[in-house]
C-alpha cells in the first residue's frame, strides 16, 4: 500500500487553461528526493495534498489538486486550479503559494519568482485608485519624473525642523517630501506635530511657487491607528499616505487601499524589510512578485530600486520592475517572469531611490524613462549649498537628459549642477 501520494501532483503533459493560477518557482531538493518528488510534494502542499494516503475522499478533490507540468533544471511551473483561492484575499494567495512550502524537509532551498494571475483572479480586485496619468492630474506633473527626497537625517529631527526641511525642497522645485520608513511618531517628532507644520510648509511653498506640493507621510502602524492617521491627512488636506508595506502585511494593505480612496489619498508604498526575503537568488519570494502584488491591492506606487545606488538590485531587475507596475501585458522573461495581462487595473509608479545625486540622473533615466518617483535625498541635502540648490540640481540634471545634453554640459550655464559635480561627479555609492 503507497504511503504518499506526491506522484498524483505531477502531471508533464498538463496544459493550463486560462482560469488556472500558474507559480513559477525555483527549487534545490534535499538529499535523497528527486527532482519529480520534491515539485510534487510543493504542488500538494499548496494546494489538497498531505503528507500521506487518506482512507477517503471525495472524488470532485481530484479537480482541485495543483499540477507541476513543467520541469526546467530547478526550475517548475505548477498551475492551480482557481478555485483553490478566495476572491479579493491577496493573504490566503500568499498562504497558498507562499506558505507552509518554505518549511519541508525535501527542499532545501525553494524560491517563488512569480505567480500568473488570470482575469477570474484578477477581477476581485481593484487595483490602484489613481493609476498613473490620475496621479500626473492631480500634481499637475507631465512629461517629467515625479520628484521627491526624505529629510536626512532619516529620523532624529523635530516636527518644525523636518517642515523646514522640506520647505527648502519644495523652493527647490520638488515635487514631495517624504518620511523614511522608521520615522512614526516618536517623542521628539510627533505624527500630529509633524502634519500640521508640515501643512504650514506646504501652503507656503504652493503659494510661493504656484505648484502643487505634497509629501509621503508614514502613518505605518497597527490597522486602526492608520486608518486615523490617514483620516488626519485627508483633514489637513493631503493627497497621500505612506505605508511600510511589507511590514504592515497584504491584509493591512488592503484594508488601507480601501480607507483611503474614500478619503482621496493615494498610497506611497515603502518596500522596508524586502530584502529578508527576496535577497538570496536561491530562496525566499522575488521582489517582482511583492510589486505585482502591491500592484494588485492597490498601491500607487512602490520603491523598486535604482541599479546603481546604494542598494542592490540590477538594472534588468529593475526594468522588469518597472514592467510590472506600469504595463498593461507583460511578457515572460526566462527564470525570471511570466506573462500577465492586467485587464482594467490601473497602473503604478516605480520608485526609484537609494544612494542618487545629480550626476547619477541620467543613469536612471536611461532606465526607467519619465514615469517614475525619483527620489534624492543625501544627494540634495549633501549639495554644498544647502538643500535648495540640490533640489535645483537634480532639476537641471533632469533637464539635460530631457534636452540630450551631457551634464558636464549642462553645468557650464546651471551654478547648482555645477556645484553638485564637483562634489560628487558620477560616483556610485557602495
Amino acid at each position: 500500500m503507497a504511503i504518499d501520494w506526491y506522484n498524483e501532483f505531477v502531471d508533464l503533459d498538463h496544459t493550463p487553461g486560462p482560469d488556472e493560477l500558474v507559480a513559477l518557482y525555483y527549487f534545490e531538493p534535499a538529499e535523497g528526493v528527486s527532482k519529480e518528488e520534491a515539485v510534487g510534494r510543493i504542488a500538494s502542499e499548496s494546494s489538497t495534498g498531505t503528507w500521506t494516503t487518506l482512507f477517503t475522499m471525495p472524488p470532485r478533490m481530484r479537480d482541485l489538486q495543483a499540477k507541476a507540468f513543467e520541469i526546467e533544471g530547478n526550475y517548475v511551473k505548477i498551475a492551480y486550479p482557481l478555485a483553490l483561492w478566495e476572491e479579493g484575499n491577496a493573504t490566503q494567495l500568499l498562504s497558498g503559494i507562499a506558505g507552509n512550502i518554505f518549511g519541508m524537509k525535501a527542499l532545501n532551498r525553494l524560491r517563488l519568482i512569480d505567480a500568473t494571475l488570470p482575469a477570474g483572479y484578477i477581477q476581485h480586485f481593484k487595483g490602484p485608485h489613481f493609476g498613473i496619468e490620475g496621479i500626473r492630474d492631480m500634481m499637475r506633473v507631465h512629461g517629467r519624473p515625479l520628484t521627491g527626497a526624505v529629510p536626512k537625517p532619516k529620523v532624529g529631527f523635530t516636527a518644525k525642523e523636518h517642515a523646514e526641511v522640506g520647505y527648502e525642497t519644495w523652493m527647490g522645485g520638488f515635487d514631495f517630501v517624504k518620511d523614511d520608513e522608521n520615522l512614526t511618531s516618536h517623542s521628539f517628532n510627533r505624527f500630529e506635530d509633524r502634519v500640521s507644520a508640515m501643512t504650514d510648509m506646504r501652503d507656503r511653498a504652493e503659494q510661493e511657487t504656484g505648484e502643487a506640493k505634497s509629501a509621503f507621510i508614514n502613518i505605518t502602524a497597527d490597522t486602526e491607528t492608520m486608518k486615523a492617521r490617514a483620516e488626519m491627512l485627508a483633514d489637513y488636506g493631503w493627497n497621500y499616505a505612506m505605508i511600510d508595506v511589507v511590514v504592515a502585511g497584504t491584509a493591512a494593505v488592503a484594508a488601507l487601499r480601501d480607507h483611503c480612496s474614500d478619503l482621496g489619498l493615494a498610497i506611497h508604498a515603502h518596500r522596508a524589510m524586502h530584502a529578508a526575503f527576496d535577497r538570496d537568488e536561491r530562496h525566499g519570494i522575488t521582489m517582482q512578485f511583492l510589486a505585482k502584488l502591491m500592484r494588485l491591492i492597490g498601491v500607487t506606487q512602490i520603491h523598486t530600486g535604482t541599479a546603481v545606488g546604494k542598494l542592490v538590485g540590477t538594472r534588468a531587475e529593475a526594468t522588469l520592475l518597472a514592467d510590472i507596475l506600469r504595463e498593461r501585458r507583460v511578457n515572460a522573461l526566462p527564470h525570471m517572469a511570466l506573462e500577465q495581462d492586467w485587464g482594467d487595473i490601473k497602473s503604478a509608479f516605480p520608485v526609484s531611490s537609494g544612494g542618487l545625486h545629480p550626476g547619477l540622473v541620467p543613469d536612471v533615466l536611461d532606465i526607467y524613462g519619465t514615469d517614475l518617483v525619483l527620489l534624492v535625498s543625501g544627494g540634495i541635502h549633501g549639495h554644498p549649498e544647502g538643500t535648495r540648490a540640490g533640489a535645483m540640481a537634480v532639476m537641471q540634471a533632469i533637464e539635460a537628459w530631457q534636452e540630450g545634453e551631457s551634464l558636464d554640459e549642462k553645468a557650464n550655464h546651471a551654478p547648482e549642477l555645477k556645484k553638485a559635480m564637483e562634489k560628487w561627479g558620477y560616483y556610485k555609492p557602495k
